[in-house]
């Protein structure tokens, strides 16, 4: 299965200089969130592959106007074609916006699915807009990570963990992707190819 991952920034070779074709062979297109809503359903579109999607920090217009063609996943586990995707949008609280959470309050928001993830057998990527504290978060207040992620990664052992938020661009040596155990920590900045 070959994955689109998409975060943050949209890029133009999907957008201003699309062409028929850029998205052949996509089975799937998954976005971390802050990206507009007219992009996300322009590649659901054009494309071949639905697209699921979690809350960015910034996905405030969602609210009035939603990426058409495209599934919400924030606070679900889905399952496409066999594979088990837990969606927690959303970044640590900074500015008291919506899609804004205290460690609590993300904590919360799982332990809500811990039903799912016991009658699904647990999930194979973990999708999210913040990144989990310590595995490609930053050093400023608005790009933390949270801990919560690093207890469900350890306990649950999902092959990926998907996240946006922290921008490739904010440092020359921020990494795209990171082990975690068994996990495989990837930062979707922009646009990124998954092959499972």
């Amino acid at each position: 299965m070959k994955i689109l991952l998409l975060a943050d920034k949209e890029d133009p070779y999907l957008w201003d200089y699309y062409r028929p074709g850029h998205l052949d062979g996509i089975d799937l297109i998954l976005s971390c969130g802050d990206l507009k809503a007219n992009y996300l359903s322009f590649l659901v579109t054009m494309g071949r592959a639905p697209v699921f999607y979690v809350h960015g920090n910034h996905d405030l217009r969602y609210e009035t106007n939603p990426p058409e063609g495209c599934d919400c996943i924030d606070d679900k586990l889905v399952e496409y074609k066999g594979l088990r995707i837990l969606g927690l949008g959303g970044s640590a609280i900074y500015s008291r916006n919506a899609y804004q959470y205290t460690e609590r309050q993300m904590k919360r928001r799982i332990s809500r699915r811990w039903l799912d993830i016991k009658r699904h057998g647990g999930f194979d990527i973990l999708l999210t807009h913040a990144p989990a504290a310590g595995w490609g978060d930053a050093q400023d207040y608005a790009h933390r990570g949270f801990e919560c992620f690093n207890d469900l990664i350890d306990k649950q052992r999902p092959a990926y963990h998907v996240h946006g938020h922290v921008h490739m661009n904010y440092s020359h040596d921020a990494p795209r992707t990171l082990q975690h155990g068994d996990t495989t920590v990837i930062n979707a900045w922009g646009k990124y190819i998954l092959e499972i």
